[in-house]
């Protein structure tokens, strides 16, 4: 993507449909007199009455247990320096963002517009009551070694700097793993640490506190090498100060064991990497460029443990791997402050994580076969969703342990099992699926791409490097629309009825006509069909010209599957093809089959479809629990309709007895635990989370997944075909820019799986 691009897109990301990336949303009713008299007056002067007599019952009352305060002067914003409190109000909202997808918690941003210590401190103190904890962001050093140290003596809520301790935590995380791979001793090692501002030297403090030793560690700023006989050096510099008589970088990498960047790039050379000792540990941390390149290191040195900030190497150091989850558990046991022992127990439950089994939905998500501790694994992933089960818990039993929790946790299960709810309504399934296609991006054929939405879907997809996109339709057009979007990239475009693409349309047409002959399709029809973008576009599939094909946008549905069921065909096995919508609903993601083709399936049918539905799920890195839905609950009714769900049912526990499917089972029922549980016991569902729902008939299916889209404003992605040879997914009638390329997404992993599948048939012969 081009920088113009990306600024454009950028502001547009910002601006639109509303500025900004947060708002306050109610948790409570409102839609009566009752309840606005409930929510303020009358009935609020109870709460504050009530919080008058015990400042505490606030947590109990009001939302300032889940509430943190994302703070900054904009001193020191990211890679742009100062450029003030108002600048820095994007950045501050988009770690507000975070610190609610990962963790759940709510956020104030706050931007102070002084800076003046006293006066920064003063105006924190005085707002503090307001929230349940404080992040600052984004504040220059020395300042900001000062603000945090007073607010944590001054203030009784967790305070803590994420530029100076995020990265510390995480890098500490990956060093003691990356030292018990290379067999080394942290209180041995030699340690050289490039930078000396506020996440150096908190990083620096922790890898002390895990026992690296002052007289093994060098640390440099600007100026070389930070020695006790310079002047002028601020405390934190003479902290780290050096007695030994080395002045260059150069100088302090030789038989060094680890490097620690976090200063800017390419300043690290292979000759220095060369003079480190046997099995080194590299941390190249500056971003968006490492202090040396990952490629350059690793062919430098074939022994070396690498890491950076970046998220197309292994070994990420990536900040949200902490913030949201050492909050979570900091809140969680209301503490008082965030501790060196809550930050180590961070860094030990994140250490000890990366040598746990990765779940299939991780290695999916990052295009692995198996995730494995070792010296490309040496931290989670981000997407990893079980640090929100891990480290809070560490966190909360450490604040606990050390005496500043007020809150104590009694039941760990009951809290680990409320961690794991709090993340159902995560689009987290969105971000694994786009991290998953990049991995491997796949040639998508864009059927319709003479119109805007389809072709500024197929900029996204290709800027954001989710797909290779083929541009279908007529060139002219397209090529005038990409002017109006500075879409200027070199993309294929191909136009079917172009005398250029004859031979291709005519070679198209007898592959067809071979297929189609003794189905009343003769040459003639198939030379006529082949003008067809949709015709055109499956045998470009069936052909391996390209890899996957998303059309629809523009036709009603019916009249697009007719063509890529002619040209590309069933599964072998797969008597009827299916659609699934994957429903991103506060509970998590909820599957809902079938939505667009079958308007009465059978009892076999329907089966089928729930096959289908779980083998696609599986696709997604989840583990299906389908629900068949009804009118009836097992039995209850012996009307036709009813009976072919549980004929469906009795079916797949013959032949898939590992599946975790039951019904027929009316919606409610399937979806409320609880009422699950207590009325039907016996189900196989029973103490399951249902994620997915097949419904007895097309009426049914697509009407729910519909409402629910329309009335809760639920995100959808689908319809995604079930069943096809090939990747095919046909959108729904204008469907929106951000749903062609959720579309396009789910083609390039369908096209991964299709071929990842292909070579294990093909291995197993």
């Amino acid at each position: 993507m081009s920088k113009q691009s990306r600024r454009r897109e950028a502001l547009l990301y910002h601006a639109k449909p509303k500025p900004g990336k947060i708002e306050v949303v109610p948790t409570k009713k409102y839609a009566t007199q009752r309840d606005l008299s409930l929510a303020y007056s009358p009935g609020v002067a109870d709460p504050c009455l009530e919080i008058a007599k015990n400042v505490d019952n606030v947590y109990k009352y009001t939302a300032k247990g889940n509430l943190v305060a994302v703070i900054s002067n904009g001193t020191a914003v990211l890679g742009l320096g100062n450029i003030g409190p108002e600048a820095s109000k994007p950045v501050m909202e988009g770690k507000g963002l975070l610190f609610k997808i990962f963790a759940d918690i709510d956020v104030f941003d706050i931007e102070v517009g002084t800076e003046d210590v006293d006066a920064f401190i003063e105006t924190v103190k005085n707002i503090a009551p307001t929230f349940g904890g404080i992040n600052l962001e984004d504040i220059k050093a020395p300042e900001a070694f000062e603000i945090e140290r007073r607010l944590k003596e001054e203030l009784d809520i967790p305070v803590m700097h994420d530029d100076q301790h995020g990265t510390a935590i995480i890098s500490a995380a990956a060093l003691l793993n990356a030292l018990e791979i290379a067999k080394k001793k942290i209180d041995k090692v030699k340690i050289v640490i490039s930078g000396a501002g506020a996440a150096a030297v908190s990083c620096t403090r922790l890898y002390k506190a895990f026992g690296a030793k002052d007289a093994n560690i060098v640390m440099i700023d600007s100026k070389g090498v930070i020695r006790k006989d310079r002047d002028n050096l601020t405390d934190e510099k003479a902290e780290f100060a050096t007695a030994r008589k080395i002045d260059t970088l150069e100088e302090a990498m030789e038989k060094a064991d680890v490097f620690v960047g976090l200063s800017i790039a390419n300043i690290v050379t292979p000759k220095m990497l060369k003079s480190m000792a046997k099995r080194p540990i590299v941390f190249a941390m500056a971003n968006p460029d490492p202090e040396i390149e990952y490629d350059l290191a690793c062919k430098t040195r074939d022994d070396i443990i690498m890491a950076t900030g970046r998220s197309d190497h292994p070994n990420q150091v990536n900040n949200v791997l902490g913030f949201p989850f050492i909050f979570r558990g900091a809140l969680d046991v209301r503490a008082t402050k965030i501790n060196e022992a809550m930050k180590m127990a961070a860094v030990e439950a994140l250490a000890a994580l990366a040598k746990e089994p990765v779940p299939e939905q991780v290695n999916i998500a990052y295009g692995e076969t198996k995730l494995i501790f070792g010296r490309e694994y040496i931290i989670p992933k981000p997407f990893d969703p079980r640090l929100i089960s891990t480290v809070p818990p560490a966190v909360a039993k450490a604040a606990m342990e050390s005496g500043v929790a007020t809150e104590p946790i009694k039941d760990w299960q009951k809290y680990i099992d409320e961690l794991n709810e709090r993340m159902g309504s995560d689009n987290k399934i969105v971000r694994l699926l786009y991290s998953r296609a990049k991995r491997n991006p796949k040639r998508i054929v864009f059927a319709e791409a003479d119109h805007l939405d389809v072709l500024k879907a197929a900029q996204i997809v290709h800027e954001e490097g989710i797909g290779i996109p083929i541009l279908l339709g007529r060139k002219e057009i397209i090529l005038e629309l990409m002017s109006q979007i500075e879409f200027d990239e070199d993309v294929e475009i191909i136009d079917p009825k172009a005398d250029d693409q004859a031979k291709t349309l005519l070679k198209y047409a007898q592959k067809h006509f071979e297929n189609r002959k003794r189905r009343g399709v003769t040459l003639f029809d198939a030379q006529h069909l082949m003008k067809s973008r949709n015709y055109f576009a499956g045998m470009m599939v069936n052909e391996g010209d390209a890899d996957a094909m998303i059309s629809g946008y523009s036709r009603a549905y019916p009249s697009v599957v007719r063509p890529v069921l002619e040209t590309i065909g069933r599964f072998d096995g797969v008597n009827k093809v299916a659609t699934t919508n994957l429903m991103l609903t506060k509970r998590g993601p909820l599957f809902i089959s079938d939505t667009s083709i079958n308007i009465d399936p059978t009892a076999k049918e329907l089966a089928q479809i729930a096959q289908m539905t779980n083998y696609t799920m599986k696709m997604f890195g989840l583990t299906p629990v389908i629900a068949m839905i009804s009118y009836a609950n097992f039995g209850s009714s012996k009307d036709p309709h009813a009976t072919k769900v549980s004929d469906a049912v009795a079916y797949l526990h013959r032949t898939n007895p590992d599946m975790h499917v039951d019904g027929e089972l009316q919606t409610n029922f399937a979806l409320n635990q609880e009422m699950l549980q207590k009325k039907f016991p016996f189900s196989k569902l029973a103490g399951k989370k249902v994620n997915a729902l097949i419904f007895p008939n097309l009426d049914s299916g697509n009407s729910t997944y519909k409402l629910l889209k329309e009335l809760n404003e639920t995100e959808s992605i689908g319809p995604i075909m079930l069943g096809m040879k090939k990747p095919v997914h046909i959108v729904q009638l204008g469907a929106s820019v951000e749903e062609m390329v959720n579309m396009a997404a789910v083609a390039v992993v369908d096209a991964q799986q299709k071929e990842s599948r292909l070579k294990h048939s093909a291995k197993s012969k």
